[in-house]
């Protein structure tokens, strides 16, 4: 599309004999097409730069980054004609990397302050900034590129909460950039909305959406404005900043909820949820403790019966379903592979969401941790049910799938199944 190739032209303007920027800052609305700038930009710094470059890509969380590089950006090169020149992959949790034949590698590297230690980069990239609410991703990267005259970082994302610190300082500094016009330093690209602009009004959509009409049509924005709150609407399709940020439970409240060490044991009860448009689903587990564990997470629906099944088979426990929810299509597979079934009605689900919300905001959860639930939380929203409230499920930013398996887990677990404990192991 015109907008990607005017930000790569510009991104990649050499001053002499070194790259005039040495980073890059974007922000455009989601689904404009960054995804595959992005891999453009990183596929030509590993294979048209001379020498073997390494390259660090990191998300939101390390579990996003890993599925980026792994789920996203592999299956492209594959398939592509770029595929030859690939050497191996590695996919080894806290390892995963692609390795190309002239030596050049892509990697993936968590969000602490020492993920860059030992390490010196020559391209990395800051995505989804606007999870951030400190330096801390800027802070590991910066160090690596120190000695290498022809690195470049680059932050990319879609507009942020009043929590969004990091990406907040770099869009000021980004248009402070724009102003100067010195022609090196900081190459600066916003597509956006004015934050009076009607959101509703088409001609702003034509011209904050560089994708429209491309790659995004009008008929899905329509069902996504109709859907979608207005606050979350407008950040994710105009990119426009959220004066408030709409999170349910603070990130230091949830935070307080989770540990490592919690593992579920004796009676328990699983819970299965599906996301709305069938491309996830995940299983959760909780003990009579209060004890929760997200066990399964993944693309699809098909594998969640015969997992159901093995589960049950080898713990045992109750299996909780939404019936009126996305997940109530599995009802009749999960039955017909004998997986006993506790059907859950919305007025049930509404009691749930309600007073695992309390927990969480009391801090007497007990929650396993695990980056997947927390993207989720992250993301959950409430959607008004007449004078009651569900966890919001169309939200485009999170899957929100692991956080209503745990919900539901943790409610039977805690509120319905009270038969004498038996003693079990670790789960799986």
């Amino acid at each position: 599309m015109d907008w990607q190739e005017q930000v790569a032209n510009v991104a990649l303007e050499f001053d002499g004999d070194h790259p005039a920027y040495r980073e890059l800052c974007l922000t455009v609305p989601r689904q404009s097409g960054k995804t595959s700038l992005i891999l453009a930009l990183v596929v030509h710094r590993a294979l048209r730069w001379g020498t073997p470059q390494r390259i660090a890509y990191t998300a939101q969380t390390g579990h996003d980054a890993r599925k980026k590089l792994l789920d996203d950006w592999l299956p492209i090169l594959e398939q592509s004609k770029l595929a030859p020149m690939i050497d191996r992959v590695y996919r080894a949790n806290g390892d995963e990397a692609i390795i190309f034949k002239n030596g050049s590698r892509v990697e993936v590297l968590r969000n602490s302050i020492s993920a860059g230690h030992g390490r010196t980069l020559d391209l990395a990239i800051i995505d989804e900034a606007f999870a951030d609410e400190d330096d801390v991703r800027e802070q590991a990267l910066l160090p690596t590129m120190a000695t290498r005259r022809d690195a470049q970082i680059v932050v990319v994302s879609t507009a942020g909460t009043d929590r969004s610190l990091y990406l907040k300082r770099k869009v000021e500094q980004g248009r402070a950039a724009v102003q100067a016009d010195t022609g090196t330093g900081v190459a600066y690209f916003e597509w956006s909305a004015e934050p009076d602009d009607d959101p509703f009004d088409r001609e702003v959509w034509a011209r904050c959406m560089p994708a429209l009409g491309l790659t995004v049509n009008a008929q899905a924005v329509e069902h996504a404005m109709s859907t979608m709150t207005l606050n979350e609407f407008k950040r994710s399709y105009l990119n426009v900043w959220s004066v408030v940020d709409e999170r349910m439970i603070p990130v230091k409240v949830w935070a307080a909820n989770t540990s490592a060490k919690y593992a579920p044991a004796g009676t328990l009860s699983f819970a299965v949820d599906v996301a709305l448009d069938r491309s996830t689903a995940s299983i959760a587990v909780c003990d009579q403790e209060g004890r929760i564990e997200l066990i399964d997470n993944r693309d699809g629906v098909s594998w969640v019966s015969n997992r159901v099944l093995e589960l049950v088979r080898r713990w045992k426990g109750a299996v909780v379903v939404d019936g009126f929810g996305p997940a109530g299509t599995l009802l009749d597979p999960l039955k017909q592979v004998g997986v006993p079934i506790t059907l859950y009605k919305t007025a049930d689900v509404i009691a749930a969401c309600g007073l695992f919300y309390d927990a969480a905001l009391d801090k007497s959860l007990k929650v396993k941790s695990d980056d997947r639930l927390d993207n989720a939380v992250a993301g959950a929203t409430r959607r008004n049910v007449g004078q009651q409230w569900l966890f919001q499920r169309n939200v485009p930013s999170a899957d929100i799938t692991p956080l209503y398996a745990a919900v539901l887990s943790w409610h039977h677990a805690t509120h319905r199944n009270k038969s004498t404990p038996k003693p079990a192991s670790r789960i799986y």
